[in-house]
């Protein structure tokens, strides 16, 4: 009898550490989910839900009481532990009043000194140039075939990171980027995004690099619009970093990196764009319908400075934590919302009746809300110029993988080398099981790493100290100058 358990149980074994990628990921991020609420406690009020149905998501989150941003909830702390240095001066950390209304109008009009015509040469140029180095000495690893138009092996955010930092810079300064800052902006911007994601802890010396060098070019040559006039020179320097070398490099990789495989994982929706069947506006579409998938912000939270009244509802008291959760919004108004779909934005009648890619006009939207479409396109299109995308890989809303990916070079270039179909289709095989695997150590990482830094968070209260220790108005608002 033994003598069969033991087979048996080697058969089970194998069958179990087989199945690992399928179920410990996600077992883990559950995990970490549950830690993070058990540490984070029971202060949020989660929109919608059963006190915000979602009838009353936006009315609620565009309502004036509902304006506070950091002071008064546990979750500050751990935003501004993610995003050190300065997070105290973040344009979307600082409370209400004259300080931000301040940064706010600064950030507007950097960003509006471009017109639609510099804002497409400006992200054409920065893309093939950092296409161009694919062919250099700097190109990625795993670069397939002889030198030239090779298949090139990717992570889409890394490659997306220097477009979005060389763009943001000359936006700011008006000049191009030196390479060695593009070095410096990248590094702070990975680091940030990688602490974020819990894949590995913050790196303060990459921070610190970018925020002396910041401060060495305000004392030197500062930017020709004038920075916000209630700020330090130091606080200056930690306004650029975290409104324009953090949160926009970031987030616009984030979402070029959600678009691109997007268009690797879903061949038809890309072919249609290569053989020039689609329409003028189809890619416009296709980035719709990527951030009605892949929304950017996951929750934010606001807190309210004051009652908000709702008919035939209790109101929402002041002090209350709104838990705004862009997700669930979204895909409460998308039928069949798990189908990715371009063709669905061709039509009022069809098209999500509930998308707020860049946040709710009333209550501090995203200040390229403007233009980020645009941009997104010309990038898209300078990649799809040069290269067909192909991925198997998994891909989520948070994309801790970083977008795996197949830069296959289009068939029309002389120099191209591709694989057939059986060559394609070993390589997606490989990239998915690669990629599954891969899952494991880092669902395991993301639940120590994001563990430990909540808990850092909350021993060291940024947040919480600060508005303990500086000096406030009757509100309990930071008064400009008095830091």
């Amino acid at each position: 009898m033994s003598g069969m358990r033991r087979p048996a149980a080697a058969a089970a074994a194998v069958g179990l550490t087989a199945s690992l990628p399928y179920w410990l990921p996600r077992l883990v991020i559950d995990l970490r989910v549950r830690l993070f609420a058990r540490i984070n406690g029971e202060e949020g009020i989660p929109a919608p839900g059963p006190e915000v149905p979602v009838e009353e998501f936006k009315q609620v989150y565009g309502h004036p009481a509902a304006n506070g941003r950091s002071q008064g909830a546990a979750l500050s702390d751990l935003f501004w532990y993610w995003l050190a240095p300065g997070p105290e001066v973040h344009q979307e950390h600082l409370e209400p009043g004259p300080r931000y209304n301040d940064v706010a109008r600064t950030t507007r009009q950097i960003l509006a000194g471009l017109s639609r015509d510099q804002w497409t040469e400006l992200v054409a140029r920065c893309t093939r140039r950092v296409l161009d180095e694919l062919d250099g000495p700097d190109g990625p690893d795993g670069c397939d075939g002889a030198s030239g138009a090779r298949v090139r092996r990717v992570r889409l955010r890394d490659l997306m990171m220097p477009v979005w930092a060389e763009v943001y810079y000359e936006v700011v300064f008006r000049e191009p980027c030196p390479r060695h800052v593009r070095d410096m902006i990248v590094a702070n911007a990975d680091d940030v995004v990688s602490a974020l994601k819990c894949t590995r802890l913050r790196h303060m010396d990459r921070r610190g690099r970018l925020t002396a060098y910041l401060r060495g070019r305000l004392a030197s040559a500062p930017p020709p619009v004038p920075l916000p006039s209630l700020l330090t020179q130091r606080e200056r320097a930690y306004y650029l970093q975290g409104t324009f070398f953090n949160t926009a490099v970031v987030q616009t990789s984030e979402a070029m990196a959600h678009l691109l495989l997007a268009l690797a994982s879903h061949r038809s929706v890309q072919d249609r764009l290569l053989t020039g069947a689609a329409d003028a506006d189809y890619l416009d579409h296709v980035i719709n319908e990527t951030l009605q998938h892949f929304p950017l912000f996951g929750v934010a939270h606001r807190i309210t400075t004051g009652e908000i009244p709702r008919a035939g509802r209790p109101p929402i008291p002041a002090g209350s934590v709104l838990l705004f959760n862009y997700p669930a919004y979204q895909r409460s108004g998308a039928p069949d919302h798990q189908r990715f779909d371009p063709g669905r934005w061709l039509s009022a009648d069809t098209r999500p009746t509930r998308f707020i890619p860049f946040g709710v006009t009333a209550n501090r939207p995203c200040p390229a809300r403007g233009f980020a479409v645009l941009t997104m396109r010309v990038a898209a299109e300078e990649v799809l110029r040069r290269f067909r995308l192909a991925s198997s890989a998994e891909h989520t809303r948070s994309l801790p993988n970083r977008g795996p990916c197949l830069l296959i070079p289009r068939a029309g270039r002389p120099d191209a080398r591709t694989w057939g179909p059986v060559g394609r289709a070993a390589r997606l095989a490989g990239m998915r099981l690669g990629d599954r695997w891969a899952a494991i150590p880092r669902s395991l990482t993301q639940l120590v790493l994001g563990g430990y830094m909540v808990w850092d968070a909350r021993r060291q209260g940024l947040c919480r100290n600060y508005f303990a220790t500086a000096p406030g108005d009757s509100a309990g608002r930071v008064v400009a100058g008095n830091r």
